[in-house]
């Protein structure tokens, strides 16, 4: 029962009854929930900042360091263009996809849904751009050329026919690039096979058809016009004589798990 409407109030039904308690009481009562609330939405704000720094910090992409010195590839790639394609060429679309990133996270915490879609062709062409470089120079090694071994040899026999009918079929389709882009041997998981593809400027190859990147042959002028000018095919055709068959033989081995 209330006893004084002066000296009581009644705030809260317990088991069935009612608990009376005193006005100063239900003022501190209020107080201290506010006093809580604050620190939470602090707390909060405090950690979303920290994670949004976290993520920042592991959202950086690198230049990867080459396994190999710029002139070891002549005479079929020369050093100028080894250098300025990995120092100068990738590294901007590295820097260039930091920063298109930087710009998406501040539009997804704005939640500006126009300025996200408007970042979407950076991405890909940055993202692609570093992906399939990161790619490339692994395909590539002064102690490439010959033919695969192995399974990988024997996946091109049965996709292909031969080894050399695989080569001239994706030099083709290398060469037929209009404007820039790449070649690709890739592998279709859902049918467990090879398959030739090519895309246009930086498109990435999984990202563009859902085949596995094993091997893309770069076709955009800044890697190969300093040396074979205009003449694509010849380029092309010397390439092969640098193509790490170990590092596709590895990538085929991981995109099968």
């Amino acid at each position: 029962m209330v006893r004084s409407s002066l000296c009581q109030v009644e705030i809260a039904h317990f088991k069935g009854s009612y608990k009376c308690v005193r006005p100063c009481a239900v003022y501190r009562m209020i107080m201290n929930m506010l006093c809580r609330v604050g620190q939470i939405r602090r707390c909060a704000a405090s950690l979303s900042q920290t994670l949004n720094q976290v993520a920042a910090s592991r959202q950086k992409h690198t230049l990867p360091d080459l396994t190999y010195d710029y002139g070891a590839l002549e005479p079929h790639i020369n050093a100028e263009i080894m250098q300025l394609h990995h120092s100068k060429h990738h590294a901007t679309y590295v820097n260039n996809l930091n920063v298109t990133e930087e710009k998406y996270q501040e539009a997804l915490a704005k939640g500006d849904v126009t300025a996200q879609v408007a970042l979407q062709p950076a991405l890909k062409f940055n993202g692609g751009g570093h992906i399939n470089h990161t790619i490339f120079w692994t395909n590539l090694s002064p102690n490439g050329g010959g033919e695969p071994q192995g399974e990988l040899m024997e996946a091109i026999k049965r996709d292909f026919g031969s080894f050399q009918k695989m080569k001239e079929k994706m030099s083709a389709a290398t060469v037929a690039v209009q404007g820039s882009g790449w070649g690709w041997l890739g592998y279709e998981k859902e049918s467990g096979r090879l398959r030739i593809a090519a895309c246009a400027n930086q498109d990435p190859l999984q990202g563009s058809t859902g085949l596995i990147p094993l091997l893309g042959i770069d076709v955009w002028e800044h890697a190969y016009y300093l040396q074979y000018k205009n003449v694509r095919p010849d380029y092309v055709k010397a390439i092969w004589n640098v193509i790490n068959w170990e590092n596709v033989s590895e990538r085929l081995q991981i995109a099968k798990k």
